[in-house]
């Protein structure tokens, strides 16, 4: 079909070319011809820089610093063609960038994450205007670089009534005392954002902490099967100590971090779209190429019955976050919203690539395929950001106005 300019024919042709094997319902054509170019800039890096490193990496379960600085550089987070006049780029763009990144690599992906989203959102969400005008165009550029430390080693999902980690004042200056766990890539990063509890009102407080300041430790958690190649961290955190200015102002209660909660979870429902993505592209390669019997292994009912199954759980897991993007792109944010779309999401991935695993047979435990390594990982990106049971909670919650929380 084409319009009387040919418009219509170029969009489309475009988008296919993007996803050729993955986007059956083409709903990369929701997006613009200067959003799919930043898109095709960033996929070029992926393919040439970060694909020939990422197996040997996650073996070997350190993360590739040497990509850092191109990753930055490429300025994905403000690209000048989406941003002028002072506009930010759309949801919808900013999903499919980190949809792009976990087709190629789910670690990747939540590095990524971790500073445009979570540690960009603590700063816009949480910070007057005055910080977010000083920190955020730093942010923006890799310039200032920082990860969100909520989870504690005995406090995860409860983590709303149970902060431990404390914080008292002291004239102008903040002293924390406490510990955070799981916290990913903070050996890469200038600044953690502490979420503490104030001694005085028994609140929850937010804190921009240099990850070098005295009384900070950071001990790397070895041992993961999933996400190997993030640096997640143990962290002690003994009298450090954090002036005033570098309080986020709008934290003041735990009410506002669940509101950077609502914007993160999203991010992690396009990520868990895009390692379904990779994994059904990956298998797709494997039974094409893969001859049995005298033929391609793809040609056989069975093999195609699960390429099928993979393919509707990947069509149905993007048209759930490009309509969650549609919305929040027009000011609709709801919990609800988001927690649907990570637990949904999330289990159709479980499923999806345990199926791509299953078509590569032997080989799919391997790391010559990318299969093994999409399989694995996603089982980190089904519990991160809210477990399943938390997300499906969440949700019950609004449907019924019931809560099934004990507190």
């Amino acid at each position: 079909m084409t319009t009387t300019d040919g418009a219509a024919v170029t969009t489309q042709s475009s988008a296919a070319d993007l996803y050729a094997r993955s986007d059956q319902y083409g709903y990369a054509s929701l997006l613009t011809d200067d959003e799919r170019a930043v898109l095709a800039t960033l996929r070029t890096f992926l393919e040439t820089q970060a694909a020939p490193l990422v197996a040997e990496h996650w073996e070997r379960g350190e993360f590739p610093t040497q990509l850092l600085a191109p990753l930055a550089d490429l300025d994905l987070m403000a690209p000048p063609s989406l941003t002028a006049g002072g506009a930010r780029p759309r949801q919808l763009f900013e999903g499919f960038r980190v949809f792009e990144l976990a087709r190629t690599d789910a670690s990747l992906a939540t590095y990524f994450n971790g500073q445009a989203s979570l540690f960009r959102s603590n700063v816009l969400l949480g910070g007057s205007a005055e910080q977010v005008a000083r920190w955020d165009p730093l942010i923006t550029r890799f310039q200032m670089t920082g990860v969100f430390a909520l989870t504690e080693p005995e406090h995860g999902s409860d983590i709303a009534g149970g902060l431990a980690t404390t914080a008292r004042r002291e004239g102008d200056t903040w002293v924390i005392d406490g510990a955070k766990r799981w916290i990913g890539s903070a050996a890469y990063s200038d600044y953690l954002t502490v979420v503490a509890r104030d001694e005085a009102d028994g609140k929850a407080k937010a804190f921009l902490v240099r990850t070098d300041a005295p009384g900070v430790e950071l001990r790397k958690i070895g041992g993961k099967i999933a996400l190997r190649m993030v640096n997640n961290a143990d962290i002690t955190l003994t009298e450090v100590r954090v002036g005033e200015e570098y309080r986020l102002q709008r934290v003041n209660s735990f009410a506002d971090i669940a509101a950077m909660l609502r914007a993160m979870r999203a991010g992690v429902a396009w990520i868990a779209t895009g390692v379904q993505a990779g994994a059904y592209e990956a298998a797709l390669r494997y039974v094409l190429e893969r001859h049995q019997f005298g033929r391609p292994i793809g040609g056989f009912q069975l093999v195609q019955d699960k390429l099928v199954r993979m393919l509707g759980n990947l069509t149905a897991s993007l048209g759930m976050v490009v309509r969650l993007a549609q919305q929040q792109d027009a000011g609709v944010y709801r919990d609800e919203d988001s927690a649907l779309a990570k637990a949904w999401v999330s289990a159709r991935m479980r499923e999806t690539v345990a199926l791509a695993r299953e078509v590569a047979g032997g080989e799919g435990i391997t790391l010559a395929t990318d299969v093994a390594r999409f399989f694995a990982d996603a089982e980190a990106v089904y519990t991160y950001e809210g477990t399943n049971e938390i997300n499906t909670l969440v949700v019950g919650r609004a449907i019924t106005g019931l809560s099934a929380f004990t507190r």
